[in-house]
């Protein structure tokens, strides 16, 4: 895969991944993908994919990382003529960090920065509750919730270790406002391009 300029958003559900991707995306002339987006699009379309993966969201749990990897890759292949990406919502796995650098997958997926958005959990259920009043994404019931809030501290804030092994992460305040946020984080990025 050719070398783009390639940023991974973590951070908990909730803590401003999606719009942060949106104003940097915009800001520095990204492609924002949203693993997230894109298997809420396959269960829209209600293909045998977007089944499988609605039974797996719904339980509030990840969905296979060959899957989620395979739908990135395909989605990325589409654009030709890029500077490069913003990653929000993958990797959520040491696996699936480890298959992007191509270990054990057919393609890697190179990772210029990380950009880690740390948010307290009482933050965190509280922008989500109003999040679901707002939007009322299915996954935003409170059990799955709950259930994606562990999902991101046992299986994805393991993250930090792995990217910060690498140089790769840089911290970001995710409990200001959302300027404020964004101000940090291109002032990190600015840095680098």
């Amino acid at each position: 895969m050719e070398q783009h300029f390639n940023i991974v958003l973590l951070g908990a559900p909730g803590s401003g991944k999606g719009t942060q991707a949106r104003l940097i995306s915009e800001k520095y002339n990204l492609d924002h993908i949203s693993t997230g987006e894109l298997f809420r699009q396959e269960i829209a379309s209600q293909s045998s994919i977007g089944r499988h993966v609605k039974e797996i969201i719904e339980k509030g749990n990840l969905c296979p990382d060959d899957l989620t990897l395979d739908m990135l890759v395909a989605h990325i292949d589409n654009y030709t003529n890029n500077n490069g990406f913003i990653f929000d919502g993958v990797p959520r796995t040491i696996d699936q960090a480890k298959m992007m650098d191509g270990i054990g997958y057919h393609k890697t997926i190179s990772i210029t920065i990380v950009i880690d958005i740390q948010v307290d959990k009482k933050e965190i259920i509280n922008r989500i509750t109003k999040r679901s009043q707002l939007e009322g994404r299915s996954d935003d019931v409170i059990h799955i919730l709950k259930q994606r809030i562990s999902n991101y501290f046992e299986l994805t804030r393991p993250l930090e270790n792995y990217y910060a092994r690498q140089n790769k992460i840089r911290t970001v305040n995710g409990m200001q406002n959302v300027e404020t946020v964004f101000n940090a984080i291109c002032n990190i990025l600015d840095t680098i391009q």
